[in-house]
Order: structure tokens, then C-alpha cells, then sequence
């Protein structure tokens, strides 16, 4: 994440009681990705002083824990959508710096290849899902926030239903037939969607209106 004046590299488990600093990711960074668990898990792109392509994927062994290394993305982006665990993963869009993205990259475990593109370019979406079964939705797509989603079959992204209200930086979760997304720009919204599968409704909102956050 960014801790300025800087980037951190730290990294910390939770137990569900409490958070422990474990090894420190090889490359500080923020606005990557990341997916998994607390025993396999890979952090993806993100922004230095530049952008980025790096992958690293965390293993535990003897109950410590390390970052190692991996296959770095074809595309070096930041802001992107991720679906799936740390050995079947997707990165999604993201921004180049100048510019964003539709490319789509699916990773086997070790390495990246390129599979098919979003139909609209945008960074700071929502994602959910796995590599065969997924949705992207909202985002930045300049000069505005976008309300387009897109499911993905495991080869193709076809467009259905928006959102109803244009958002970027906003947290997601669940599945391609049950999701949510809440929070997010623009001007730190509490309001949440729910997905069933064909529409977006609006549900009850967050206490606390803010972006960029993490579900």
C-alpha cells in the first residue's frame, strides 16, 4: 500500500482476533492486486514511482511465510480488477500512466498469458468471481466514471446490465450470480448494489461513506 511520503512493502496476517507483521513484499508498492489465502496468495502490478509488471506470490512453510518472485504480467499495470485464487487468477484492465487498459491476462501458477480484452477499457473497477466465472463493473474510463459490467464465460466478456450509479474505487464481493459492490467514488458514496445474477439493486447503504477500500 502507500504510506506516504513512501510505498510499504509490509505485509500482515490476520488470525480473526488479530493482525501480525509478516515478511515484507521484495517490491513496495500500491494499487497492485492480490489473491488467495493466508497460505498461497499472489500480489500483482501496482505503481512505484513508475508502473509495474510484478508478480509475487506468497507460500507458507513451517507456519513462516514468504514472498518469492513469480512470472511478471506482459502488461505492466496498476488499478486493476482481479478474479480467482493464487494458481488460476485473471488481471483485469488497469491504468497504464498515461491511458488505461482492456488487456486481460489469466495466470496458471507461474506464468501470465494474454486472453481475451474487456470491451471497454477502465481502471479502479469492481471484480468478482474465478477465471471461468466472473464480473468486472464500474470503473474509470476517462473523462468519466463508467457503469458498465461484464461477465465473463472462462473465454469471452460480454456486456449486461449497468450499475446504477457511475463509480470507481469501490469495494466488491461474492459471485457472478450474487455480488456487491459498495462504497466508492464519486465523493466517498455509501451507496451499495447488489447483483442477482441479471440486475443491480440498490440495498442498504454503508454507515460511513469512503473509497478505496478492500472486501
Amino acid at each position: 500500500g502507500e504510506s506516504p511520503p513512501g510505498n510499504n512493502a509490509q505485509t500482515e496476517e490476520w488470525n480473526g482476533t488479530n493482525w501480525t507483521e509478516v515478511a515484507d513484499l521484495s517490491t513496495a508498492r500500491y494499487y497492485l492486486d492480490g489473491k488467495g489465502s493466508t497460505t498461497s496468495n499472489i500480489a500483482v502490478g501496482g505503481f512505484t514511482t513508475t508502473v509495474v509488471s510484478t508478480t509475487e506470490e506468497w507460500s507458507l512453510s513451517d507456519l513462516v511465510g514468504s514472498w518469492a518472485t513469480s512470472g511478471n504480467m506482459n502488461t505492466g499495470r496498476y488499478n486493476l480488477g482481479g478474479l480467482g485464487i493464487y494458481t488460476a487468477a485473471l488481471a483485469i484492465g488497469g491504468d497504464l500512466d498515461p491511458g488505461v487498459t482492456a488487456v486481460v491476462e489469466s495466470y496458471n501458477g507461474s506464468n501470465w498469458t494474454e486472453v481475451n480484452d474487456l470491451n471497454t477499457p477502465r481502471g479502479f473497477m469492481g471484480a468478482t468471481g474465478t477465471t471461468s466465472s466472473g464480473l468486472a463493473f464500474g470503473g474509470s474510463s476517462p473523462p468519466g466514471r463508467n457503469a458498465q459490467t461484464e461477465s465473463w464465460n472462462g473465454t469471452n466478456w460480454t456486456e449486461v446490465n449497468d450499475l446504477n450509479l457511475a463509480k470507481s474505487n469501490m469495494g466488491s464481493a461474492g459471485s457472478v450470480t450474487a455480488a456487491l459492490n459498495y462504497g466508492g467514488n464519486p465523493t466517498n458514496t455509501t451507496k451499495t448494489e447488489l447483483w442477482n445474477g441479471t440486475n443491480w439493486t440498490e440495498t442498504t447503504d454503508l454507515s460511513t461513506g469512503r473509497h478505496f477500500l478492500a472486501g
